[in-house]
């Protein structure tokens, strides 16, 4: 890489002014530099330099480090900053600094309490103002002389502006000495003071010491010449002030030895040459968040200075330049195989150790020898180089390297703006032209809870390994992909997160897995084998069926456009939002289809909807994958064993495994799922959404007037605004039986738009953030009518599309908002709107006989399940239920009567029963005291058992007691002696299979005729 960009005469040696270590002889990094701060008292001194033009004006500045004036070309002045011309009342000199600054000549000024603005006049005359801008140009004589005359030296001595001048300190007049400050190197090289690759005045040796080039110090060591140099200042009348100054200041680490700013000599990459192609090919390439891209990025690269890529240490990769001692001949290796060929020797390791020893002949200057330059490569530029170098490019891998580049994607830090992002788009430019990457994600930083970098020794974050053991790789990194970290912004590390990401995704979707799993096992005791059918999920007409798989395919529709745009974050609301759809919503409205309890066909209808939850599981498995790679992966291998290709699966194929579920090895051989275009169903995505915003609006409703969900309500009315058509059939149509359901309620209608009047009022809201502006001082006059609208009115304004108010036509789809409000008189009524507004439920809360009995019977149900699930029963397990109230008390029997097909149909024509009823022979299988709107009731569930007439011989009853009742067919004759007496029974007529039926043939009870 190096050798093209030098063979492009990209390549140059110049300076580069660094933290340098005088005890070490050594640049160190800045983040060395930092290391070691000491509190230290330096000298500082006010200078004057007079004007070539007016030797009788002076310019005057302050520096802490006087032994850099000798090295001193140039002053520095702010463009926009206000200067003073001033005359010296005492001494009469005339002096140039900045109006701001004065204080700094005439300390008094800083005393609030003794300066007064008419006291200047005492100290000092102003006799001209002027920008620094003015300044630009004029000439001055040098401090000192020891670089006039030298070569370049037509450019020194003159004044150049930059901003980073600031009057918060000395004389708004900075001295330049390019080869002891990082600013100064940069102004002096910007406006021409010095050039690039060219010698500049830097008299001072690598131990810190001055050389001959100034002989009143030659040989002392900076710090101990700043006597000697103020003492010669002085005599000269060059000194204006001097002081002293306490600041804190670097020392090196290893020697605890004072620091300086040293230019030393450093190979650069003209950045600035191809700048403008740098930022053609930035934008080439697509950023998330974009605004990194355009604004900090972008704002680095078009102010990119060139790029000092060497470093002066011993561990490095070594800059393969080999050159005479004065620099006359400079040879750049590109390989192995032509170091070997100009020197002789060949090697295969390419470090300092290895190389520095290798000589080149030269051939310029026979007898003498080439030798390699001291400096090894700055780490990014090792970095910029990856692409290439992991490929050994160009020796290697060339179609290869050249059929991947530029990189599809990269993701790295936001700290990475100024380092790996942009070595690599300066050396893809510099090598072809082209950007380095096509898409790149910026990660933000994440820090602890507390907002602090986390840190090993404050331990102020949680141990990774634990958070993993505890929740999982897969809850850690959807945590993380959720979080503002993939798009630039630092995240602060809360474990609470990863714990939410497990509630809120994987619980609920492993609880509709397992769920899945257990129905299908439930399905096939029939003696079928469950198999996955496409066919059968497309053909299916359920409403839900026809919702969650449009979901479903959305989903998968969604997640490509987010994964092609490389938005990580939007992913995760999208998978919580589907997760509670699937579980909340599909699964709960269809448990009993599921489990074989719906429909008259009702394993047919379970099988369809488990081949419709297959399908979604399968599909969200595939898709959820690539950012939950586990627990995809164990749904996958329990998901894969229905698939019919299962059964020719090559388990540990690996590369060979065919892209197909079941028999591919792993979910990971297998592609994102895409979605199906003929699912896509937005009318039956609508008609759901509308049947959730009113089981969810009603359950408010029945919230606000404390009625229970297991009482029933008699009528559920709906306003919607503005309906399409195909919502309010889906709602009307299908959807209406699972509306009753989920809100327990008798009945259900939508409004009709021609009798909305009698429900709700309409009424209109200006939007003020926008009406503010276009309105002004009629806002309120606006807001007054716009309010003050009848329903009919905000309806027809609506409807219109506009209303005028104030003389302005105000547009009322854009610039007003409306909200329908319940109004219906009644006190059976309760209602609640939506929060936009467009939707009311209302809910009649009569509470009458019929409906409080309904309501008990509900409660009774809901006890009997959990005596079963206590017992431990399956779903087709049967039993029979008595209740025993206490003496008098008939209201659960009573609840009972009035709901004898509700508990015929929950409980397969078993009605529960007052206990008296109940076989002496009945076994009870669980049983509780509990209460049922109210009244104390023992419950109890028993194995079926069969019932017998009254006045059937005991010996007969005897023998019937010990029969299971699941062997007798009904009206089958039975045979038995005992006790030497024969007895005939039959089915019907002398027995019956449960209790249930023995009350209802002998009408033992009014109600269960």
């Amino acid at each position: 890489v190096f050798r093209q960009l030098f063979d492009k005469d990209l390549v140059y040696q110049g300076y580069k002014v660094m933290p340098f270590s005088m005890a070490c002889g050594t640049p160190l990094s800045n983040f060395e530099a930092g290391l070691n701060y000491k509190d230290v008292r330096d000298p500082a001194v006010v200078v004057n330099f007079p004007l070539v033009d007016d030797e009788s004006v002076s310019f005057v500045a302050w520096t802490t480090t006087p032994w850099t004036l000798p090295s001193n070309i140039a002053l520095c002045v702010h463009p926009t900053m206000d200067y003073v011309k001033i005359e010296d009342k005492k001494t009469g000199s005339k002096y140039i600094l900045s109006k701001g600054r004065l204080p700094q000549l005439y300390p008094i000024m800083n005393n609030k309490k003794k300066w007064k603005p008419d006291k200047a006049g005492e100290h000092f005359e102003v006799l001209e103002s002027m920008k620094g801008a003015d300044l630009v140009g004029k000439k001055y004589k040098p401090v000192f002389d020891f670089f006039v005359g030298t070569e370049g030296s037509d450019q020194y001595f003159r004044v150049i502006s930059d901003t980073y001048v600031t009057d918060d300190a000395g004389t708004g007049i900075v001295h330049q000495a390019p080869a002891f400050g990082e600013d100064d190197y940069r102004v002096c090289l910007a406006h021409g003071v010095i050039a690039k690759g060219k010698d500049l005045p830097c008299p001072v040796d690598g131990n810190g010491c001055f050389t001959d080039q100034v002989p009143p110090v030659t040989g002392k060591n900076v710090k101990d010449a700043d006597d000697t140099l103020i003492k010669l200042l002085k005599e000269s009348g060059r000194l204006v002030q001097k002081d002293n100054l306490d600041h804190s200041y670097p020392f090196c680490w290893r020697s605890d030895t004072p620091l300086i700013y040293k230019a030393v000599p450093s190979w650069f990459i003209k950045v600035e040459e191809i700048r403008d192609k740098i930022v053609a090919n930035n934008n080439k390439t697509y950023w998330v968040p974009n605004q990194v891209k355009e604004g900090r990025f972008h704002n680095w690269l078009v102010d990119a200075r060139d790029w000092a890529v060497s470093r002066n240490r011993f561990w490095g990769t070594p800059i393969p330049i080999w050159a005479s001692e004065d620099m006359s001949e400079v040879v750049c290796i590109g390989s192995i195989d032509e170091l070997a060929e100009l020197s002789g020797v060949r090697v295969d390791d390419l470090h300092r150790e290895t190389v520095d020893k290798i000589e080149i002949p030269s051939k310029k200057n026979p007898g003498t020898v080439l030798r390699r330059v001291d400096e090894v490569f700055n780490c990014w530029f090792e970095s910029g180089s990856m692409p290439y170098a992991q490929q050994h490019y160009p020796f290697e891998n060339k179609e290869r390297f050249e059929k991947g580049f530029p990189a599809d994607f990269i993701a790295e830090g936001l700290d990475q703006t100024r380092g790996w992002f942009y070595t690599l788009m300066v050396l893809a430019t510099a090598l072809f032209d082209e950007p380095a990457f096509k898409n790149l994600i910026v990660n933000g930083l994440v820090l602890a809870g507390d907002g602090k970098k986390m840190s090993k020794r404050l331990k102020n974050y949680p141990d990774p390994n634990l958070v993993i053991s505890k929740y999982g790789a897969d809850a850690l990194r959807l945590y993380l992909i959720n979080s503002p970290v993939v798009r630039a912004e630092s995240l602060k590390f809360q474990e609470a997160g990863v714990l939410g990401v497990v509630k809120e995704v994987f619980l609920p979707l492993y609880n509709a897995f397992r769920f899945f799993l257990q129905n299908v096992e439930r399905w096939e005791e029939n003696g079928d084998k469950f198999v996955p059918s496409a066919d059968k999920v497309k053909a299916t007409t359920n409403p839900t069926d026809v919702w969650i798989s449009a979901a479903t395919q959305g989903l998968i529709k969604y997640v490509h456009e987010e994964m092609a745009a490389y938005r990580l974050y939007t992913v995760m609301p999208a998978l919580v939002t589907f997760v509670t759809q699937l579980t909340n919503w599909y699964v709960r409205l269809n448990r009993d289809r599921l489990k074989g309890l719906e429909g008259d066909d009702a394993e047919a209808e379970a099988e369809t909807g488990l081949q419709v939850l297959y399908d979604v599981l399968l599909d969200v498995t595939m898709l959820m994958a690539p950012f939950t790679p586990f627990i995809t992966e164990y749904f996958y291998q329990e998901l894969r064993k229905m698939q019919p290709s299962y059964k020719d699966r090559v388990d540990g194929g690996g590369a060979s495994n065919p892209v197909m579920p079941g028999k591919s090895d792993s979910v990971h051989y297998l592609p994102l799922p895409k979605y199906d275009e003929s699912r896509l169903n937005e009318d039956a995505v609508q008609a759901m959404e509308a049947l959730q915003a009113i089981v969810e609006l009603g359950r408010n409703a029945r919230e606000k007037r404390n009625i229970s969900l297991r009482t029933p309500i008699k009528s559920v009315a709906v306003v919607l605004r503005n309906p399409s058509q195909v919502v309010v059939d889906g709602i009307t149509g299908p959807l209406k039986t699972y509306i009753l359901s989920e809100l327990n309620a008798w009945d259900f209608q939508v409004i009709p738009k021609e009798n909305e009047h009698d429900w709700v009022t309409l009424s209109l809201i200006p939007d003020f953030k926008i009406l503010g502006k276009k309105l002004g001082k009629n806002m309120k006059a606006a807001k007054a009518k716009i309010t003050g609208l009848t329903h009919d009115e905000a309806v027809a304004a609506l409807e219109s599309g506009s209303l005028e108010v104030e003389g302005v036509a105000i547009d009322t789809k854009t610039e007003v908002v409306s909200k329908l409000s319940f109004s219906k008189e009644g006190e059976e009524w309760e209602a609640t709107p939506s929060q936009e507004g467009d939707v009311v439920v209302a809910i009649d809360c009569t509470q009458d006989e019929a409906i409080l009995s309904a309501g008990k019977s509900r409660e009774l149900i809901n006890h009997v399940q959990q005596l079963r699930k206590a017992a431990g029963l399956d779903l087709k397990d049967t039993v029979e239920v008595f209740f025993d109230e206490e003496e008098g008390v008939v209201s659960t029997e009573n609840a009972v009567a009035m709901n004898v097909s509700l508990f015929e149909t929950k409980f397969k024509g078993n009605v529960p029963l007052p206990k008296k009823f109940a076989p002496s022979w009945s076994v009870p299988l669980r049983s509780d005291n509990v209460e049922v709107g109210g009244s104390k009731v023992e419950v109890s569930i028993c194995r079926p058992a069969l019932a017998v007439k009254n006045g059937l011989p005991d010996s007969a009853s005897m023998f019937l007691s010990t029969v299971d009742a699941a062997t007798v067919d009904a009206g089958a004759t039975l045979s038995c002696t005992v006790d030497g007496a024969s007895h005939t029974v039959k089915e019907g007529e002398d027995f019956w299979l449960s209790a249930a039926a023995m009350v209802k043939a002998t009408k033992a009870v009014s109600w269960m005729s």
